[in-house]
């Protein structure tokens, strides 16, 4: 079992961990917001010229590749750019004209006021009216910025991004493992918060990849219902295991979709619960004691410690020792699969670290504003996130998982020892 020093280590290299997650989720972020905004800025001017011909009637302005790759440094970091190019032979009053980026001006290698205003642009800029305050910060206070035309063609660009993501054959992938949850957004124009239905899934190579990203109304079964038909009639097998808070409607939705799919109740929405139904006082000591669970090295060692805190606590505080025990089975899923994967299967946090930015930005920001909107960020974030993600830790035994081979207390059983429920069926007979 862990000790506590360990515990509180390991917590340290997790907050790390979610910080260079976060940091590279940001770079990526500003590149791919800075390459957005550079085409709608030249898809615009050729859209303003896009009458001006020359004698053989053809058009004067026109685009022209891309420019050679630089090392731009925004407030995220360094991101390597390629911005799109403009032929223009235009000549006005004797002088031949000549495409500038306002964005991204020529030999521009730092651009704070870039910086500034990516994460707004990227996690809120989703209408017409934030880009538009967003962009004097970008261009400075007298500069005309991109017009709401070229604004709404890109972001209706992400739109169509998200609609033909969400619409994708699934017939081609293996997801192993799933994390969903329910992410909640305030959404200004409209009373009911959006429930933004999230599926991550694990491929046989420990690659993680966006799944599904729907509106569910209050995580309810019949939203989740909804959300795993479609999954499943568009190819998506059945995953080995399921991993999620237990108080999702989502349970009893895979149940009847993907019945032969385990369930891993997650601990750390478990542990938040049992805590809050106990006084201030005893939580330090109180969370020390579910960590020793949560962390135990095997099925025998976390029974142990869970009656015992069932013995130094149900006595004043039963509802706090039912929170803990309630369908304990799918609490312990996690040790019939490889110990390696432990720490990716007992909690939601691929979904919970990813969305902790964007739940921050939306507060700051009073919310999206439109339920579509809503979905689009999320979706843009999670892509961004996605090609940050590590593989899981000994994705070789992922096949082993698919195939059916079976682990005890995260060890892989040799063929030919017996399941305890054969052992006992033989000492019967």
């Amino acid at each position: 079992m862990m000790t506590i020093i360990h515990s509180n280590g390991s917590a340290q290299e997790k907050e790390h961990a979610v910080t260079t997650a976060l940091d590279d989720l940001a770079r990526e972020g500003a590149r791919r917001m800075i390459l957005a905004a550079l085409e709608a800025e030249v898809e615009e001017y050729l859209t303003r010229h896009r009458e001006v011909r020359d004698e053989r009637g053809h058009a004067v302005v026109v685009r022209n590749g891309q420019a050679r790759p630089r090392r731009v440094t925004v407030g995220a970091g360094t991101v390597r750019i390629q911005a799109p190019r403009v032929h223009d032979q235009r000549i006005v009053h004797g002088v031949r004209q000549k495409f500038t980026s306002r964005i991204l001006p020529p030999y521009v290698r730092r651009s704070p006021k870039v910086s500034a205003v990516l994460p707004l642009l990227y996690l809120h800029g989703l209408s017409t009216g934030d880009f538009q305050q967003a962009l004097p910060v970008l261009l400075g206070e007298d500069a005309a910025g991109l017009s709401p035309t070229a604004i709404t063609r890109l972001t209706a660009t992400w739109r169509t991004e998200y609609e033909r993501w969400r619409t994708r054959s699934l017939a081609d992938r293996d997801f192993l493992y799933i994390w969903v949850d329910g992410v909640h957004f305030t959404i200004r124009l409209e009373e009911d918060r959006l429930a933004a239905l999230v599926v991550v899934g694990v491929r046989p190579d420990g690659t993680k990849e966006v799944i599904a990203i729907e509106d569910g109304y209050r995580e309810s079964t019949e939203s989740w219902l909804t959300v795993l038909r479609d999954l499943k009639a568009r190819g998506m097998r059945a995953p080995v295991l399921a991993i999620g808070d237990g108080a999702l409607g989502f349970w009893t939705a895979v149940r009847e979709v993907y019945p032969e799919t385990r369930e891993q109740r997650c601990w750390v929405h478990r542990i938040a619960n049992v805590l809050d139904k106990l006084p201030a006082r005893l939580q330090p000591q109180a969370k020390r004691a579910l960590h020793a669970m949560m962390y135990a090295e095997s099925r025998a060692a976390c029974d142990a410690a869970m009656h015992q805190f069932a013995q130094d606590y149900e006595a004043k505080y039963p509802k706090a020792v039912n929170s803990l025990i309630a369908d304990v089975p799918r609490l312990l899923t996690h040790f019939d699969f490889p110990a390696a994967h432990w720490k990716h299967i007992r909690t939601t946090n691929p979904i919970e670290s990813t969305f902790a930015t964007v739940k921050l930005r939306t507060r700051v920001t009073k919310g999206a504003g439109s339920r579509t909107a809503g979905l689009t960020m999320a979706f843009k974030l999670l892509h961004a996130a996605q090609s940050t993600w590590r593989r899981l830790d000994a994705h070789d035994l992922l096949p082993l998982v698919r195939a059916g081979v079976r682990f005890k207390d995260g060890l892989q059983v040799e063929r030919g020892e017996l399941s305890p429920e054969k052992k006992a069926g033989k000492v019967a007979a």
